[in-house]
């Protein structure tokens, strides 16, 4: 049990390490006597230890959190996630199935909750929130609660926790799930039970199916149970070689399919420039990113028997991720945000050693006054870190840097929209499912003329452009047209260009332009009807067609 310290710098109550008993059973008993010096409290300081960091986080996160228009990543999910189950299924057969535990949860969520910014970014609020307090339980396990506590808040201020705490996308959770893993795998060193294992296998396929990148923890994971071999458990290893089987059986064929689909995110491969600036978009700023690192690299020396561990843990993904990037595609700091905890956990050692030991048998022993200045200091590194990060936190609740304004597009089109409008689309930023959802509860939005087979149809996020442009024209009196093309000819980026621009130029004339961000509206007026050779039914079937219906 947890005792007082004695004027000799020992703890009472607590067996000294010469008089543990000799082999692996001592060694236990060892780190068993080492975790309840610094479990001190029990449960309800578990509890608060928990509890502080995730509301700061959660308070920082929700901020603004519906301010931010979605940008073309977020308008995926919503898409994913509005569709049927049937249709979902479609979709991730042939696109993003690594992404489709999410994409479930997300649709039964917005079934419930409905998909207003604010009410998509919640469940990723939350998890975010969440990965804060594990980090903070974590850092308590490993070291001490002072650790632990000053690891969560520091964590709670970096910029890119409330980035994609605000991201309708699933980082956050793949954060709170590596988080949850290795709390957990810590626990099952300690005091293995047969329920932790159990636990800690089920983490396992949580991490690969909210980021296939986040599998990489395994490696920090191998390397503590190796150090706990080589301490003398035998019995570790089989433990961790059937859990982690187990667990990769549940993510083995999402990946072996996913491998297939590469072709969604090999848009572009990493240069050394992005090497070098891979910390500042780590962690949101050099601001931030300059002085956690250099604090982790300092607290590394302190970790004790941790230090490989969180060593490989910060060091081998983002390695292994560039060094593959031609093949895998998978270096992107989103994919790696679960790097950042291990670097501000180390950076919390190296502020908490100056108040006594962090690690070893005395971890958290020291004077009185030695262990108040620790507490002073905690909680100015914490403000300090907070002002650094203030402009970068307050980036990350802007739109999305060169992200067309689609909603201020939509408003204009609500504004100025007739009865048997058409829209029509050029660019390559995914202008069609955008402007869906920015019209999406609009009833007399303008018809898709130009879409010939919708996204539900195809099994795809992507619809297929009318082959006869002219004919799915024939009864749209004006068109809105909504260009992300920046070289001064809105048409030119239309599917077809040549085919369809020719079509609206012969048909239509420009009636206003909008200039908007990163997007130009244009508002186009038949000049005269044309005769388009199609049957009756071909147009029935056109004019019926409604924007992602």
């Amino acid at each position: 049990m947890s005792g007082t310290t004695t004027a000799g710098g020992t703890t009472a109550g607590y067996t000294p390490v010469a008089e543990a008993p000799a082999g692996s059973g001592g060694r236990r008993a060892r780190r068993e006597a080492e975790q309840q010096t610094r479990d001190g409290g029990g449960r309800l300081a578990a509890l608060l230890a928990f509890l502080l960091p995730s509301a700061a986080a959660l308070a920082l996160i929700l901020r603004g959190i519906g301010h931010r228009e979605l940008w073309r990543d977020e308008h995926a999910t919503w898409w994913a996630a509005s569709l049927s189950l049937h249709d979902l299924s479609r979709l991730i057969r042939s696109s993003d199935v690594v992404l489709a535990p999410y994409y479930v949860l997300m649709h039964f969520w917005v079934s419930l909750a409905g998909d207003s910014p604010t009410a998509m970014r919640i469940p990723g609020a939350v998890a975010m929130a969440s990965s804060a307090g594990l980090l903070a339980l974590l850092g308590r396990r490993l070291f001490t609660t002072q650790t632990g506590l000053l690891a969560g808040f520091l964590f709670a201020v970096v910029p890119t926790v409330t980035r994609y705490g605000q991201e309708i996308r699933p980082y956050a959770f793949a954060v709170a799930a590596v988080l949850l893993s290795t709390l957990l795998l810590a626990r099952a060193l300690e005091r293995p039970s047969f329920k932790v294992w159990v636990g800690y296998t089920f983490t396992v396929p949580m991490i690969g199916w909210s980021q296939l990148a986040s599998l990489a923890v395994l490696g920090a994971h191998l390397t503590m149970v190796l150090k706990a071999r080589r301490s003398g458990d035998r019995i570790v290893g089989w433990a961790y070689a059937a859990a982690g089987t187990l667990g990769l059986c549940f993510v083995a064929p999402m990946a072996i399919q996913g491998s297939r689909q590469s072709g969604q995110i090999d848009w572009g491969d990493p240069v050394l420039k992005d090497l070098v600036d891979f910390p500042k978009n780590l962690f949101g700023s050099w601001a931030v990113a300059g002085p956690v690192m250099a604090l982790g690299a300092l607290g590394m020396v302190f970790a004790g028997r941790w230090a490989p561990a969180l060593a490989v843990w910060i060091v081998l993904p983002p390695l292994a991720t560039y060094v593959t990037a031609s093949q895998l595609h998978l270096f992107l700091p989103s994919y790696l945000l679960f790097t950042a905890p291990a670097w501000v956990l180390l950076a919390a050692v190296a502020v908490c050693r100056i108040a006594g030991p962090v690690a070893g048998a005395k971890a958290g022993t020291g004077a009185a006054a030695r262990r108040g200045f620790g507490w002073v200091l905690a909680v100015a590194v914490v403000a300090g870190l907070a002002w650094q990060a203030l402009p970068g936190i307050r980036e990350t609740r802007e739109n999305a840097l060169g992200e067309p304004d689609f909603h201020g597009a939509a408003h204009l089109v609500e504004a100025g929209q007739r009865k048997g409008d058409g829209i029509v689309f050029s660019g390559k930023l995914s202008e069609r499912r955008a402007m869906a959802y920015e019209l999406r509860d609009d009833k007399g939005r303008p018809r898709d003329v130009l879409m010939y087979r919708t996204p539900q149809e195809l099994g795809s996020f992507g619809a297929t452009q009318c082959p006869q442009p002219a004919k799915c024209l024939a009864d749209a009196d004006r068109l809105w047209l909504v260009s992300t093309t920046r070289e001064g000819q809105p048409l030119s980026g239309m599917p077809k260009a040549t085919a369809t621009a020719t079509a609206v130029r012969r048909n239509f004339r420009v009636v206003k332009t909008r200039e908007l961000e990163g997007l130009t509206l244009v508002l186009l007026e038949r000049t005269a009807r044309a005769a388009t050779g199609g049957t009756t039914d071909e147009k029935e079937d056109v004019a019926h067609r409604k924007i992602y219906s």
